[in-house]
């Protein structure tokens, strides 16, 4: 695939680990301010082939061509920074000069201990310094592996608008459905070793996908059935061949190839018998949680987690928790299993109730032992129900591990690999309470889906805590939001209905679709949607609408100038660290309420003119 003005041009392009072909002779380009998508299966290639072209790994073959002077900047999956550095000093690593948006990229980002050093940070906090980093870097192509994760719902939604946005070039690998829908417009998707391209988001690529998929599965079919026929005439001719049958061997051998392609099917339901559970669940009591200010840390401020929390849960219920980093959700589900104490209050849980927990911090295995054997110290058979039953193999090749991949060692696993593996072994435990603690960190969306439909269709209690939103909509049916300081709302419904419900601060249209006047005219020429901003058909301006509208020309104008006044000051470097703190907040509430503002004008600068 040739871009037209290409950035980047990848030709022929081959790589392996031991033994294991990842890709071979793969070639594309990306174009000047293209969005592109790379989607595959957990360990077939997308974090080597970003390596490959970021200049970390060599390829086997093949050639990797930027435009002449092409500023490229690269998010590792897992960042690695001097450690001596400070914060501030790595946010700005490898940028020729300060940009005038680094104050929003630490804002938007939470990023507010400048002076910390790099070594202290966990590995959430150094993935949005990282982020800040390539952000800061004002790159041409901006290449991003899984920048999602370790994020929280707040600054992914900022993020998908932020690039959705950009004019910047990009191509990433993410799990996040939402963010790939909303922010790509072109998707590569590696399988089999082969490289496919979809025209379109990735809505458009799974429509696409199943229709090729379709069509090879239909050849490999028909391929099959010709082998068989030619297969008998290899075994019966002579040795002795004459200039034509010679011809008709080759092609023989050229059809074996085709018939022994791997088929590809859709993952087949699969619904494990999970233990009996009771009418009694669980029922926090009036649970209290602080975490008192640290001693060593002057800045340091006590964190209220639960204040008086009472909740009854209820049989199947399937929960979601969402909120802010470190606003104490992973603690509340660890009080749940008895992991933390809570200061005051109890938890009461039912007698039946059997708790399969997928945390964070993943399983310890034994690098040296087998995939196989791993899965075999939890059970040699998962029940099924009804006398039927799976081999430990079965259910790992439900869960996308073949055979061969089964005798793999542990330590020869991908990141995203070695977490499939701690799924298999929460659910063959054949728990009826499950409790999945951001689950979908690492795992390809293949995985996602798996586990999508095995949730939909199990039959016991689920929470999930997760930022994922579109394995949230899929999943649960009822939200915990975990606003901080201890306050915690009870939505009924998914993510996207909390979203959207009314009087929402932070509804769809102002959060995902907020711009310029310009953006918004093209954004909805873009997605085929009539011009008219929703308003109604056929009306003209009140005249309150009227007056409201002069006004917003005047606030709008005021705005502008109060942002451009703000980002001088912010990069003049006179200001105090209070001013510059006092600054800092104030510019991206100022962003909102002049995204929110040009929305309310172009709405009714539309009724105008069609009126």
């Amino acid at each position: 695939m040739a871009a037209v003005n290409p950035y980047l041009q990848v030709e022929k392009l081959s790589f392996a680990v031991g033994d294991k072909t990842l890709f071979h002779d793969i070639s594309f380009g990306i174009a000047e301010g293209q969005h592109v998508g790379l989607i595959a299966q957990n360990g077939t290639g997308k974090t080597s082939l970003l390596n490959i072209l970021s200049g970390h790994e060599e390829p086997e073959s093949g050639t990797v061509t930027y435009r002449r002077d092409l500023r490229v900047a690269y998010l590792e999956q897992t960042p690695v920074f001097p450690e001596e550095m400070t914060v501030m000093e790595a946010c700005l690593w490898h940028c020729k000069e300060e940009p005038r948006r680094i104050q929003e990229y630490l804002t938007k980002l939470k990023i507010t201990d400048h002076d910390q050093p790099i070594s202290q940070l966990s590995g959430g906090q150094l993935k949005r310094v990282a982020l800040a980093n390539v952000l800061c870097q004002e790159p041409d192509l901006l290449i991003l592996d899984e920048p999602t994760n370790h994020l929280d719902l707040q600054m992914i939604e900022w993020l998908e608008t932020y690039l959705s946005r950009s004019y910047m070039t990009l191509l990433m690998v993410t799990h996040d459905r939402y963010f790939l829908d909303r922010v790509c417009n072109l998707i590569l998707e590696l399988d089999n070793e082969t490289l496919y391209t979809y025209r379109g988001n990735y809505e458009y690529y799974l429509e696409k996908r199943q229709e090729r998929i379709d069509v090879t599965n239909a050849e490999i079919a028909r391929a099959n059935n010709l082998y068989r026929t030619e297969l008998d005439w290899m075994r019966r001719m002579p040795q002795a061949r004459g200039h034509k049958a010679r011809y008709r061997e080759e092609a023989f051998y050229d059809l074996e190839r085709k018939a022994k392609q791997r088929v590809t099917e859709e993952a087949v339901s699969i619904q494990l018998n999970s233990t009996y559970i009771g009418s009694k669940i669980f029922e926090a009591e009036y649970v209290s949680k602080t975490f008192p200010a640290d001693p060593n840390n002057p800045a340091s401020t006590e964190k209220v987690i639960l204040k008086d929390f009472y909740y009854n849960f209820s049989r199947y219920e399937k929960m979601g928790i969402v909120g802010a980093n470190g606003t104490g959700k992973s603690t509340f589900i660890k009080m749940l299993l008895g992991l933390v104490k809570p200061d005051s209050g109890r938890f009461v849980i039912g007698e039946t109730v059997r708790f399969g927990y997928f945390s964070q911090e993943g399983m310890a295995f034994d690098q040296e032992m087998k995939v196989i054997d791993a899965v075999r110290r939890v059970a040699e058979y998962v029940d099924l129900g009804g006398g039927r039953h799976l081999t430990a193999m079965q259910f790992l090749q439900h869960f996308l591990f073949t055979p061969l991949q089964q005798q793999n060692y542990i330590y020869k696993l991908s990141g995203g690999e070695r977490r499939r593996l701690y799924l298999c072994t929460v659910l063959m435990q054949n728990p009826n309470f499950l409790i999945l603690d951001e689950p979908t960190n690492d795992l390809d969306i293949v995985t996602l889906n798996i586990l999508e439909d095995y949730l939909k269709n199990f039959k016991g209690c689920v929470i999930v805590v997760s930022h994922d939103r579109y394995f949230m909509d899929k999943v649960v049916d009822h939200l915990l939001v975990f606003e901080g300081d201890g306050c915690i709302k009870d939505f009924p419904g998914n993510y996207t209905q909390y979203r959207n419900r009314p009087n929402s601060d932070t509804s769809q249209e102002g959060r995902g679709e907020a711009g310029t006047k310009k953006q918004q005219e093209e954004k909805r020429v873009k997605r085929g949607a009539p011009n008219d901003g929703g308003t109604r058909s056929g009306a003209r301006l009140t005249y309150k609408e009227q007056k409201e509208l002069e006004a917003l020309e005047n606030e709008i104008a005021k705005l502008e100038n109060e942002k451009k006044e703000l980002e001088a000051a912010l990069c003049s470097g006179t200001l105090s660290v209070v001013e510059l703190t006092e600054k800092s907040k104030r510019l991206p509430a100022l962003q909102e309420e002049l995204d929110e503002k040009e929305m309310r004008w172009l709405e009714l600068e539309e009724i105008r003119d069609k009126s």
